[in-house]
């Protein structure tokens, strides 16, 4: 039974999450703080992760921070802000999606299944694919990991899922909309800036200079293509 983390301060919220997350078939424990949900996470298994934004102590996106430095597992931020710059920090940090309170407990138990089945097809994908290599840059499908002159570079399961799309659709312009739509999934964020984040921490991570990339360009106006 797929088990889920809600980090939420808010008891009434996360007993709501928890009560409807059960009825559909989900195990989860509640940690209240950050520094718990931290705890927790390292320290067990789970398939994804809520986690609101304005905890006491570490807050949302300090946390998301820290647990992306060891966990790929899909990261459903909650939040009661609905500026631009807060959803877009939370990408930054590594959120795969958010939602806003108030929010349809149906909706978040919908985008939980969706991320939780998606990230599961791409982990256990059938039948087994080659490693990509363009120069000094090796993306290993199968095992989900990318080296960079022989040194592994951390990505999260989104930014993994968009540079291998890119890397095995070479040389061709995807914008914005296609690729929120391919990598996501579904129009439920709506803001094409996450593409745009994403694709900056990528190149943060695999180019030697983020500001001139070998690999992902942008075509101006229209959106970006990998270059093979």
């Amino acid at each position: 039974m797929p088990k889920i983390l809600i980090i939420e301060d808010e008891v009434n919220i996360a007993e709501l999450e928890r009560d409807y997350l059960e009825v559909n078939g989900f195990e989860s424990d509640i940690a209240a703080t950050g520094e718990e949900g931290l705890k927790l996470a390292m320290t067990n298994t789970y398939s994804l992760i809520i986690l609101d934004l304005m905890l006491p102590g570490m807050n949302g996106f300090e946390l998301c921070k820290k647990l992306r430095q060891t966990l790929d597992i899909p990261i459903l931020m909650v939040t009661a802000r609905k500026e631009d710059i807060d959803k877009i920090r939370g990408f930054d940090r590594g959120a795969d999606d958010y939602i806003e309170k108030p929010f349809n407990p149906n909706e978040l138990v919908a985008r939980v299944k969706a991320h939780i089945s998606r990230y599961n097809r791409l982990i256990n994908r059938e039948p087994k694919q080659h490693d990509i290599q363009i120069g000094d840059l090796l993306i290993q499908l199968d095992s989900r990991r990318v080296f960079k002159n022989n040194e592994e570079r951390i990505l999260t399961a989104k930014e993994f899922d968009l540079l291998t799309f890119l890397a095995t659709n070479p040389n061709i312009v995807f914008t914005k909309e296609h690729l929120m739509e391919r990598i996501w999934g579904y129009d439920s964020i709506g803001d094409v800036n996450t593409v745009t984040v994403h694709i900056r921490k990528i190149r943060e991570k695999i180019e030697e200079s983020p500001s001139h990339p070998q690999f992902i360009e942008t075509i101006w106006g229209v959106g970006y293509r990998f270059k093979k």
